[in-house]
């Protein structure tokens, strides 16, 4: 005997949990509740089964306030939940509409208020109602935005999503994704389910509401049961972007050295390769996607760029530099204020900031962007000496010479520098310590010899210590 609609969404789901209960071993469970169709389908069928596993239920509610009906649906949502004994908790945010529209911006803080409430309440895991249609609508409009393999792929029926919950011990899990919304439908009308209708979703300005009321329609009169098949469709790209993922992994492995990736190993892939590599180099370390056309001008830069360029390629999140041959991922760092505008000539005579020693074991230079160290050493400045001197700190002007020991030359900063290796933008937050006639230590480098001496109980070695931004 075939099942109906609504027994084949029990059954779907049923399913679905005992695969996340055999993975994850969750001992209570939230769903994400707003009070439509679907959620309420979800908090019905949830409940029955965390009462057959004798564990908590959470029901988590989101109101964005951009609606007048939103007090009414966290009223609906609370009663619902008080009704089956689960335990309701929500969170009130504002949203304001960024570059990525309203829509996005409301996403994002709905997941990150759901991802507080799982860590407040201890929950592991949270169930939300993506059911087979949102897969569809999901591939289509990733097709539109023209979405490589990883975006066509869809939703996963789980995944951990640290950057949108705000923790990478959560999980994410959509038991009814293979469920229509047909199904749903007359699964609520089989148990009496009562929920809200949110009118934003019949508004076409949202490019998904687009798709759901007028494209989808017509698909569905020439193609009837479209969803299914794109839902096979965006599994068959998933399976292709786990094969990507592989093989880049494989090759960053290849061309890294140290945290840097080796440019003379990275060109000998083809170009698909190198933009598959790096497109996963940035997904690990947790980087927004590029698009294509960044990708393309950073990796055009990269190779083409002359030898001695000091080339930067800005992303929103870091920049991608090029040293000696290699690729560096570097932190976006904000400007301190003792750094000088090198084309400033006015700006390039300030004196720095002046400062005693009066024995402490360190001294915090913010402007500078970190903390000199004075330590006791059998190698460095007499004490009494150093507690004499009126002391300079500063960022190098250029011209600069030092000599770190008796029987090496004395070179410029930039000769040392060069030497040891140290890539420009590490040169330009290295502070110099002097009087107002001589330098006695450039970080990064170490103490000029001329005044050291050596001698137990009264020598004192600097150090710098860059701060973490």
């Amino acid at each position: 005997m075939s099942r109906s609609p609504a027994e084949t969404a029990a059954a779907v789901f049923a399913q679905a949990m005992l695969g996340l209960r055999t993975s994850y071993s969750p001992q209570s469970i939230a769903i994400a509740c707003s009070g439509g169709l679907d959620s309420m389908a979800l908090l019905h069928l949830a409940h029955a089964w965390t009462q057959e596993q004798g564990i908590p239920l959470h029901v988590f509610h989101v109101h964005h306030g951009l609606s007048p009906n939103a007090d009414a649906w966290l009223a609906h949502c609370e009663a619902a939940s008080a009704a089956v004994e689960a335990i309701f908790d929500h969170r009130r945010v504002e949203v304001v509409k960024g570059k990525d529209g309203i829509e996005q911006a409301a996403r994002k803080l709905r997941y990150r208020a759901l991802g507080t409430m799982c860590t407040a309440h201890g929950v592991p895991l949270l169930l939300s109602a993506h059911h087979l249609d949102d897969q569809a609508e999901t591939v289509l409009l990733q097709l539109l935005r023209g979405s490589g393999p990883a975006g066509l792929s869809g939703m996963e029926p789980a995944s951990r999503m640290p950057e949108l919950l705000g923790s990478p011990d959560l999980v994410l899990a959509r038991p009814l994704l293979s469920v229509s919304r047909a199904a749903l439908e007359h699964y609520a009308a089989a148990e009496g389910l009562a929920w809200v209708e949110d009118e934003s979703n019949s508004d076409p300005r949202y490019s998904r509401n687009a798709l759901r009321h007028k494209v989808m329609p017509a698909i569905a009169a020439s193609f009837p049961g479209y969803q299914g098949r794109l839902a096979r469709g965006a599994a068959h790209v998933e399976s292709a972007q786990r094969i990507l993922d592989e093989v880049a992994g494989q090759d960053l492995a290849a061309c890294m050295d140290g945290d840097t990736v080796d440019l003379e190993r990275l060109q000998r892939f083809s170009r698909d390769r190198i933009d598959n590599l790096l497109r996963h180099l940035f997904a690990i370390r947790g980087l927004a996607m590029p698009s294509t056309a960044w990708l393309g001008e950073m990796v055009s830069q990269l190779f083409s760029a002359r030898d001695d360029a000091q080339l930067k390629v800005t992303h929103p999140a870091c920049h991608i530099r090029r040293h000696r041959g290699k690729l560096h991922i570097t932190p976006r760092l904000p400007d301190l204020a003792g750094m000088r505008d090198p084309d400033d000539v006015g700006v390039l005579d300030t004196p720095g900031q002046s400062f005693r020693w009066n024995g402490e074991a360190s001294i915090a230079f913010p402007a500078y962007g970190g903390v000199l160290h004075f330590d006791a050493a059998d190698m460095g400045f007499d004490s009494t000496w150093l507690r004499s001197q009126e002391l300079i700190i500063n960022f190098r002007k250029g011209g600069e010479r030092l000599k770190p020991a008796a029987n090496r030359p004395t070179r410029s900063l930039k000769q040392h520098y060069q030497a040891l290796g140290v890539p420009s933008w590490e040169r330009e937050r290295a502070p110099i310590v002097s009087t107002d006639r001589s330098l006695l230590f450039a970080a990064g480098i170490g103490m000029d010899c001329q005044f050291l001496g050596t001698g137990q109980g009264n020598r004192i070695a600097l150090r710098w210590e860059p701060q973490a931004e």
